[in-house]
């Protein structure tokens, strides 16, 4: 996918099948979106959503972390495949990786996450089933900057989602995700300058 020269070019960090991703990519199909998919990177080199990536046409790297001694140095290694590519924006897309100040600060601004719950509650995992278990009466997701602090950072869009009472933490995580399909496109847009 080639981007037209004012669009802003977008990395994907992916670490499993990459529904998200998937959403991004579709939404950067549109000619107006102001941004272009011009990159997928996964910590998991068995990760499902390299395939779709590549079967759209977009360049990808797997890079295990496990290969690397420390956080930093693998962080390190994903700055250079990111600086290579002229990367403008990062969209993390179920990556699992927590990343390093250092990464953070390279990318200050210009780094997005979608995180499955109302932040600044519930940061962390298993979100699903911590928001039934504290009997919330609405759940969703949120898309924010990402900081060196865990789930954290200026918020740029949420979206709810009504907590139902026979909600299992697989119904109510089904709705959160196309939630996160929805606004995770809106809100890589509005990082972009859309």
């Amino acid at each position: 996918m080639t981007a037209a020269p004012d669009r802003k070019r977008a990395a994907i960090l992916i670490s499993g099948r990459g529904s998200n991703m998937a959403a991004l990519i579709e939404a950067a199909k549109a000619p107006a979106y102001p941004a272009s998919i011009a990159l997928v990177i996964s910590n998991n080199p068995e990760a499902a959503g390299l395939g779709h990536a590549r079967a759209e046409g977009i360049p990808t790297v797997a890079l295990s972390h496990k290969n690397f001694p420390d956080r930093e140095s693998f962080d390190r290694a994903v700055h250079a495949e990111l600086e290579e590519k002229a990367i403008d924006l990062v969209a993390l897309a179920g990556f699992m990786r927590v990343l390093s100040p250092w990464f953070c600060r390279q990318w200050e601004g210009r780094l997005l996450n979608i995180h499955p719950s109302l932040l600044p509650k519930f940061k962390g995992v298993d979100t699903h089933r911590r928001a039934l278990e504290a009997g919330e009466a609405e759940h969703g997701c949120t898309v924010h900057v990402v900081t060196p602090d865990l789930d954290d950072g200026p918020i740029i869009l949420q979206a709810r989602v009504p907590v139902l009472p026979d909600d299992t933490t697989d119904s109510l995580a089904a709705r959160v995700l196309a939630e996160e399909h929805r606004i995770y496109p809106l809100a890589l847009a509005k990082a972009a300058g859309g």
